[in-house]
């Protein structure tokens, strides 16, 4: 099967690609249950635990930078697959590892084959008809968002049940079984550039430089994704103090708060024809601010802390679908590398996020965690509002 441009995807195949941005993007967000026993495993601090987040999502930006833009240039099907397969390796050398030092550099290299979801995104954009390029863009967020969240759940029981290292075993053997599915069910796609691959980059950095709106999207998109991964940031070592004296399995738990915003505003992106991009914004900064109080108010409770991430993770999803459609939108023929400099952008944005709620738990605790959030939901609401 081959697809065409802007007539339509399968209901089949825009599932497949749901699921396995899934699978493929839980590799990243594994490791944030797993912070407290990973520090006290290998005797480090917890600026350095902090750290296997922030090397796991630079890896991410860097497969962005250098691997999503050649589905422009080569076969899906060769991309995917040594994606998994490096994936799986990275896998194997997290769980096997003696040292942090080790753990970053397995962190950095899984991050980077983790990309294939990214992958999947243009595909929506490209090929669905033009009324359903939203909705369909909205259903392989979902796919992905639910990873995101799903994965704190599965590794932080996984690990209070069989230690922190098998989550990464099981991780490695579900990119092999992923390489498969992908190499019997994805559908052919013609190519989007010709030339070679220096030139491909060199295209990615004249649209960055030419497409202001595209800039515009991805800055205020990754002030958000900085909002949304602080809270997990430091959420291991907040639930292992006082009130909660919880371990792992709490932390995942409290994944599937996430997951069920995520899955809750999983057709959000029905409403931007209706509503358009400046009041996704607005909303979806709002409730990011909102989120983050009550985090701040009652975030020494179980059920304050799970409403706020309920919150936190649906203001993300507006922010994500709207600006994410609206700079596909802009280039279809070269969503791959629009895709490249949204998602390179927008998880420079969780990096700082991460980063900077490390700073903030370092310095006053969750109270400082809490101010990171709302400051860079702020800062993505006052852009949108700065613009107009």
């Amino acid at each position: 099967m081959t697809l065409k441009e802007n007539q339509g995807i399968p209901r089949s195949v825009l599932l497949l690609m749901a699921i396995m941005s899934g699978v493929t993007v839980a590799n990243l967000y594994y490791n944030q249950p797993l912070l407290e026993m990973i520090r006290q495993d290998l005797g480090c601090n917890i600026i350095e635990a902090n750290a296997v987040t922030v090397a796991t999502q630079m890896g991410y930006v860097l497969g962005l930078l250098f691997i999503t833009p050649m589905a422009d240039l080569y076969p899906h099907r060769r991309i995917v697959t040594v994606s998994l397969g490096t994936s799986a390796a990275a896998c194997l050398m997290m769980a096997s590892a003696k040292s942090i030092g080790a753990v970053w550099i397995a962190s950095t290299l899984l991050g980077a084959g983790s990309v294939v979801a990214q992958l999947f995104i243009p595909i929506a954009g490209q090929y669905a008809r033009p009324e359903h390029k939203a909705r369909d863009i909205g259903i392989v967020l979902s796919g992905l968002l639910s990873g995101i969240l799903l994965s704190r759940v599965v590794s932080g029981v996984a690990a209070e049940i069989s230690g922190w290292r098998n989550v990464y075993v099981g991780a490695s053997i579900l990119m092999i079984v992923s390489i498969f599915v992908m190499l019997t069910q994805l559908p052919e796609m013609r190519r989007n550039f010709v030339g070679s691959y220096p030139q491909l980059i060199r295209s990615v950095i004249d649209i960055f430089l030419h497409q202001p709106r595209i800039r515009l999207n991805a800055l205020r998109a990754a002030l958000s994704m900085g909002s949304m991964l602080a809270v997990w940031a430091c959420m291991a070592f907040h639930l292992a103090g006082a009130p909660f004296f919880a371990g792992s399995d709490a932390v995942g738990m409290m994944g599937m708060c996430g997951a069920a915003g995520a899955l809750a505003a999983g057709g959000v992106g029905r409403l931007l024809p209706r509503l358009g991009l400046r009041r996704f914004c607005f909303i979806g900064t709002t409730l990011q601010m909102i989120a983050w109080g009550m985090a701040w108010q009652w975030g020494l409770t179980y059920l304050g802390l799970a409403v706020a991430i309920v919150v936190l993770d649906i203001g993300l999803q507006f922010m994500q679908v709207g600006n994410q459609s609206a700079s596909i939108a802009e280039l279809p023929e070269a969503s791959n590398r629009i895709n490249t400099i949204f998602m390179s952008t927008f998880f420079v944005g969780g990096c700082l996020g991460t980063f900077l709620a490390g700073l903030g738990w370092n310095a006053f605790g969750w109270p400082g965690v809490c101010l990171v959030g709302f400051l860079m939901a702020a800062a993505s609401f006052l852009l949108t509002f700065a613009k107009r």
